[in-house]
């Protein structure tokens, strides 16, 4: 067996971890261990909400709708994403906030992968990445 290659399903596997499939949070000797880039499979219910805007962002990101339907809010714009594979992309530097409008499934896709973004939960204290 090959202790670099890892085989797994992204619906299974992003519920173990909040929807992080790889990025500098995995355990360092595990494939899925990045810091240069990090993958989440966001499945949000209806009305999920990120809680705070991200604000000061270091890493460019690329999000693309899968299923439903989903709005990523910008400095002085918002984008709707409504059909399968639409998708939008910041740069260093761009806040952003996100809203599910339905039940919906996003790719993301940001680089560098780099701590400090966690919000807490609602209903929590703890922090998420």
């Amino acid at each position: 067996m090959n202790d670099s290659v890892y085989v797994g399903n992204a619906g299974k596997d992003a519920a173990l971890d909040r929807g992080w499939l790889l990025g500098h949070f995995k355990d360092t000797d595990d494939p899925r261990h990045s810091e240069d880039v990090e993958i989440k499979w966001g499945v949000h219910p209806r009305g999920d909400e990120r809680l705070e805007w991200v604000r000061g962002e270091e890493r460019t990101a690329l999000l693309v709708l899968v299923s439903g339907r989903f709005r990523v809010e910008l400095p002085g714009r918002s984008v709707l994403l409504e059909q399968q594979g639409d998708y939008v992309v910041w740069g260093r530097g761009v806040d952003h906030s996100w809203f599910a409008e339905e039940e919906s499934v996003v790719l993301t896709v940001r680089w560098p992968s780099v701590p400090g973004y966690a919000v807490a939960e609602k209903g929590q204290a703890g922090l998420r990445t």
